[in-house]
């Protein structure tokens, strides 16, 4: 049975649709940066999708071929996530496509270094013919979050992310959206294959210890 990051660590992957705290440790991710709007066919976004996929699958089957990867076993490619934001918005403003800027990324088992990643890199350039510089080897500490599982679509976000804010702040904490921590997105659901109505969407946002002195 292929290790599923997402049963294995349902409290990452699987929160529920009410709200709840969590310490996100230390991963290494693919990560591909760009900008504009998510939505555009030709767009950075549609293309940061194609060269993650490229270079998990590459890792993921390199057990077939002569490259071998310590420690290797056999795994679901975890979902894929985004870091997203705007400048000068703290926190996003959904009707403004075309400002976001974000970081794609999937999930890499901790089994796969760097010097792995950069095998996948050349393996995939040769094979497939394609660029694919654009990827990067990311180690990113989340740290302390407010997270809920959005069902709906992305346009309303927004009435899960006040839940979120609400219950942060019940419970003594604030907003610690950053240059560098992030809105956070995770897709459980393939908006080609799900009606929009029930796509599932992880929502995560950075939050630290409220400042009374403020």
């Amino acid at each position: 049975m292929a290790f599923d990051y997402k049963k294995e660590y349902k409290e990452f992957y699987m929160p529920k649709n009410k709200p709840s705290i969590v310490t996100i440790p230390k991963m290494n991710y693919l990560a591909v940066r760009g900008s504009g709007n998510p939505n555009d066919e030709h767009g950075e976004y549609k293309e940061s999708i194609g060269l993650l996929y490229s270079i998990a699958f590459t890792i993921k089957m390199s057990y077939k071929g002569n490259y071998k990867i310590d420690g290797y076993f056999s795994y679901v490619v975890p979902p894929l996530e985004g870091f997203w934001w705007q400048e000068h918005v703290k926190g996003m403003n959904y009707t403004r496509k075309e400002d976001l800027k974000f970081i794609s990324i999937i999930r890499l088992p901790d089994f796969v270094s760097k010097e792995d990643f950069d095998w996948a890199i050349k393996e995939a350039t040769l094979k497939k013919k394609q660029d694919f510089s654009k990827v990067e080897f990311l180690t990113y500490e989340e740290g302390t979050c407010v997270q809920a599982m959005h069902i709906g679509s992305y346009d309303d976000e927004p009435k899960t992310v006040q839940l979120m804010h609400d219950y942060m702040k019940e419970f003594g904490y604030e907003l610690d959206i950053t240059e560098e921590r992030y809105h956070h997105e995770i897709y459980l659901s393939d908006p080609r294959r799900c009606d929009v109505s029930k796509l599932k969407t992880v929502i995560r946002h950075p939050i630290k210890r409220e400042n009374k002195n403020e």
